[in-house]
């Protein structure tokens, strides 16, 4: 027996197209000159609770520069990434500055199709105090 594809029809929410995410998860090629700061790779995988890839799940970061400034025009700081059919993920960028007293970090968003639901998260780089981080664990 063929298995039925979702339509959008089918779903509660977006369904995301591949090209949704394409060419946008390298955030160091985003403006015409070449970016300052320290460049890095973020890669991961997303799975279901049973340990299945999630395919086509759609994960914005956005992100301070190596100043630690979300306003530079010399760096846009979002960037967007789809997982392939292994669930895994790719973003070429810069290590992001401290800012406004917050520890340095990368947000990310993650997006379902299908779902009406999303996932916030913040990546810190090192073991230094945070306002927002300190208020979630104390609180």
């Amino acid at each position: 027996m063929k298995p039925l594809v979702t339509t959008a029809e089918m779903t509660i929410g977006t369904v995301f197209p591949r090209e949704f995410a394409a060419g946008l998860n390298d955030l160091t090629k985003q403006v015409d000159k070449p970016v300052q700061g320290e460049p890095i790779e973020i890669t991961g995988r997303v799975v279901q609770l049973d340990g299945k890839p999630l395919d086509n799940l759609v994960i914005e970061i956005w992100q301070a520069d190596a100043q630690g400034r979300f306003d530079s025009p010399d760096f846009f700081g979002w960037g967007r990434a789809a997982t392939d059919a292994d669930g895994v993920y790719l973003f070429r960028t810069i290590k992001p500055g401290a800012s406004d007293g917050r520890a340095a970090h990368i947000n990310f968003l993650l997006l379902y199709s299908g779902l009406m639901r999303q996932l916030q998260t913040v990546m810190f780089f090192d073991r230094t105090a945070d306002p927002v981080l300190a208020g979630v664990r104390d609180g």
